[in-house]
């Protein structure tokens, strides 16, 4: 059994993460910490989980008992705290912010994509999971980096759930605002273009066009649906102008081994992908550009589903383990 410890358990992701490990039959949760919910039952808090587990959230933080702990922080907290808080060598460690996520001299954690690092991944002892959006325009964009066709500014347009904001009610995620309702924010500014160009530019060599993101508010709870347009140099069916036929082929090859993302033969919709760890993508070609669209959902494949993925390839199990989850029929 991997022995577990789940740090800010109280949030969205930790309930999410929680509902998962419970359900992993290599899995065993050690602790549960949350310091303002300390002592309370964690199905009070996660509802959902009424019936499911009589689990207490835990002041204490047993690190020795672990084999793997999970951080749930908001973005910026993870680094203060691991300074704090010495984790012995031996545990592993799982981040879902996106603090180590850029590579650093400063840090040894791993990017966790599994779609181009699942060597790496293998062999680490700390790892950075991705972002939400980051790894739905990734899986979108990673077979045409890879074949060094990304050469003209990309065009990204993107739509989230409300639980991408976490579960603190803020003043765009209140049912009122958001109902019937949408909106950009961070705009070419997202903080995870950085990921996406690190990525993307590991893959193609370097990366002299820019990634033009437009991220939307949508008004849904759950999952991210994503299209990016991205242009072609020469002649319909040369090496820098790939027909259509040759598209779907590259995005075949380049995914014919991944465990959870798939390539389908029309546009997907959010409703094949909320509650399961899928990344589906669909590519069509318009004259010398072509439309990439891709889905997953942003509280599983975008973030404790890919974390639950990356911690099996970590010790050595399917990685599959755990996670096939069914998508609703409706």
């Amino acid at each position: 059994m991997i022995k577990i410890g789940i740090l800010g358990a109280a949030g969205y992701t930790g309930g999410e993460l929680i509902r998962l490990l419970l359900n992993h039959p290599d899995a065993e949760i050690v602790f549960a910490h949350s310091e303002s919910n300390a002592g309370n039952l964690v199905s009070d808090v996660h509802e959902g989980l009424l019936g499911d587990t009589d689990m207490r959230f835990s002041s204490d933080m047993p690190f020795d008992e672990t084999d793997v702990i999970f951080l749930c922080f908001g973005h910026g907290k993870s680094v203060s705290f691991l300074k704090e808080h010495p984790v012995p060598p031996s545990v592993k460690i799982i981040d879902l912010a996106q603090d180590f996520r850029i590579a650093s001299p400063t840090h040894d954690f791993v990017y966790g994509l599994p779609e181009t690092h699942r060597s790496e991944i293998a062999r680490c002892q700390h790892l950075a999971n991705p972002g939400c959006f980051a790894t739905c325009i990734q899986v979108g964009l990673l077979p045409l980096a890879k074949a060094g066709l990304l050469r003209h500014d990309i065009s990204v347009n993107a739509i989230t759930g409300s639980t991408g904001a976490g579960q603190k009610p803020g003043s765009t995620t209140h049912f009122s605002w958001r109902n019937n309702n949408m909106s950009t924010y961070k705009v070419f500014s997202h903080q995870h273009l950085h990921e996406i160009r690190q990525t993307l530019e590991e893959l193609q060599g370097s990366l002299d066009c820019s990634v033009d993101f437009i991220p939307y508010r949508g008004d849904f709870a759950r999952g991210i649906f994503c299209t990016e347009v991205v242009k072609f140099d020469g002649d319909e069916g040369s090496a820098s102008n790939p027909s259509a036929e040759a598209l779907v082929a590259m995005y075949r090859d380049y995914y014919k081994d991944a465990a959870f993302t798939h390539y389908v033969d029309k546009s997907p919709d959010l409703k094949q992908v909320v509650n399961t760890n899928k990344a589906l993508v669909h590519v069509e070609k318009f004259g010398n550009k072509a439309v990439i669209t891709s889905v997953i959902d942003n509280l599983l494949k975008g973030a404790v589903g890919q974390a639950v993925q990356n911690m099996n390839l970590m010790f050595g199990i399917n990685e599959t383990t755990g996670l096939r989850l069914k998508a609703s029929a409706f």
